[in-house]
């Protein structure tokens, strides 16, 4: 198994950058974990509403818009990964600012598309 991955935003809507994210990682053989603001089930994995920050995550990506990002930045500064993927759409220079001087990797990237060049 790789590295944990936790996609905030999950969503059980097929249409949704989240929940197709979430298929790509697990055919790529990821650990994946989804939080969203309701509970539901994507292949194997359980949507959360609520995560502890005592998790062991090496990768957080995000599917939530700036506004609702503010609700996080104490749980990822905790949380601690390794990096934390904004996708287009969720850019927060603030955010990013905070998390990389906790020592927090920041990338303004896509997951699928760095899932598909075998970048991730």
């Amino acid at each position: 198994m790789k590295n944990k991955t936790l996609v905030i935003g999950a969503s059980e809507h097929p249409a949704r950058y989240a929940n197709k994210a979430i298929h790509a990682l697990l055919q790529k053989g990821h650990d994946v974990i989804g939080l969203g603001k309701q509970k539901g089930q994507v292949e194997s994995v359980e949507i959360q509403t609520e995560v502890s920050a005592n998790l062991k995550v090496d990768t957080v990506t995000l599917y939530i818009n700036p506004q609702h990002q503010k609700h996080y930045t104490t749980f990822l500064i905790e949380l601690n990964p390794r990096r934390v993927i904004f996708n287009p759409g969720t850019e927060n220079p603030d955010l990013q600012h905070q998390l990389d001087k906790a020592g927090i990797e920041t990338l303004n990237a896509c997951t699928l598309v760095l899932l598909a060049t075998d970048q991730y």
